[in-house]
């Protein structure tokens, strides 16, 4: 049987020692591995507090404004053709033919004045007319009559002529021969002036019938075009007077409803784009749903000093006479924009003492505050006519605090940050 000795004191000494060494190194890696952990903690924390310093923002694109611009203007619709109809000749109405509204062609017969006078001066330049006439043929025979007594004179000159070569007659007979045949000479060229002078009085005399005659076909009062009748301000019996000696008197008015003129001002700032061939729709209150489309004719080609408009007129058919001369219109003109704008809610807009600014964010997350310029205004919406680019990334409501160089985390309008 063996004998079992007791451990030495020096191999207990080792078994202390490297316990120690055990609870030692333990000990040590639990105090290394908190430390690290408090080091990455910090280091989040960190980097938790730097990211939550950098403000996120949403962003937004502007929107392409339209080509074409659409503004509603008040209109005043007139007739293409507007007359007013007065008489010619003076005289008592006789009878009246067309009513107010009444359609009427060109050449149809309105009314018919009784003028007993132009009448009776017609008959007078006729008989004038024909005295003259009949002086004009009296100096026609006078002529052949004088031409007959020139000849004779002629053969009884050139015959004492002939004599008084010869010796047979005296001098004195052959000179008084010769004396009444240039007498008769000049009577004859007195005759042809004469006749001259009596066909310029019968020409004078046909000149003054077809005057005359002019005017008595104005007793009958003719539509001057195809329309319709809007006033009459005469009745049977009424004296027409012509102008002769008072105020002339309107008988009727005539409109051309066919084709309608409107009237409208447009603003100074759209008045580049209000050219003629640009189309225009017309709305009115007593045909609700419905549109009436028509076109810029012409414009006045300069500004009316007190309201800074410009007059123009669209033109529009109304062959089936719908629409009445003397209507209020709204005239929707879709005008070609001079400038492409941009569009933007209100709430990106900033209003800065030094302007109007929009927050832009550029090179990687950099506000740069870029002045704006404001074209219309929709209300929510506004029109940017220069300073921002369609690709460029606008921040949505700013704050005003916000300025130049800040840096942000940006997200698209919408997403969650």
């Amino acid at each position: 049987m063996i004998e079992k000795r007791p451990p030495s004191r020096l191999s207990r000494l080792v078994k202390v020692v490297l316990v120690f060494i055990f609870f030692a190194v333990i000990a040590a890696a639990l105090v290394i591995w908190g430390i690290d952990a408090r080091i990455k903690t910090a280091a989040a924390v960190r980097l938790e507090t730097q990211g939550l310093a950098i403000p996120t923002v949403a962003v937004i694109h502007p929107k392409s404004g339209s080509p074409q611009n659409e503004i509603v203007l008040p209109g005043n619709i007139q007739a293409f053709i507007d007359s007013p109809i007065y008489a010619r000749a003076s005289g008592y109405l006789k009878k009246w033919y067309a009513d107010i509204g009444a359609n009427v062609k060109a050449g149809q017969v309105l009314a018919e004045i009784d003028a007993p006078e132009l009448d009776q001066q017609v008959r007078q330049a006729k008989a004038a007319l024909a005295q003259a006439q009949a002086a004009l043929d009296q100096t026609l025979a006078n002529q052949q009559q004088g031409r007959a007594n020139e000849e004779l004179a002629h053969v009884t000159a050139t015959r004492w002529n002939n004599l008084a070569g010869k010796g047979v007659v005296s001098r004195q007979e052959n000179d008084q021969y010769q004396a009444q045949y240039q007498a008769q000479v000049a009577n004859l060229d007195a005759l042809e002036k004469a006749i001259a002078a009596a066909r310029s009085n019968v020409s004078s005399s046909e000149a003054n019938v077809a005057r005359l005659q002019d005017m008595q076909a104005y007793e009958t009062v003719k539509a001057p075009f195809d329309g319709v009748i809007t006033a009459r301000n005469t009745d049977v019996g009424a004296l027409i007077n012509a102008g002769n000696g008072g105020p002339s008197q309107e008988l009727f008015h005539i409109a051309a409803v066919s084709k309608l003129r409107v009237f409208v001002n447009v603003p100074e700032a759209y008045a580049r784009s209000a050219i003629a061939g640009v189309p225009a729709d017309l709305t009115l209150s007593e045909f609700p749903g419905r549109h009436f489309r028509g076109t810029i004719a012409r414009t006045s080609e300069s500004f009316d000093a007190g309201t800074r408009t410009l007059l123009t007129e669209v033109d529009l058919d109304n062959a089936g006479a719908t629409l009445k001369p003397g209507a209020y219109a709204e005239v929707h003109l879709t005008l070609p924009a001079a400038v492409r704008a941009l569009i933007l809610p209100v709430g990106a807009i900033l209003f800065r003492s030094e302007g109007l600014r929009a927050a832009v964010v550029r090179n990687g997350g950099t506000v740069d505050l870029v002045p704006i310029t404001l074209g219309k205004d929709y209300g929510a919406e506004v029109e940017v006519v220069s300073g921002l680019n369609p690709g460029d990334a606008v921040i949505l409501s700013p704050p005003d605090s916000i300025t130049s160089g800040v840096k942000v985390r940006v997200v698209e309008n919408g997403q969650t940050p």
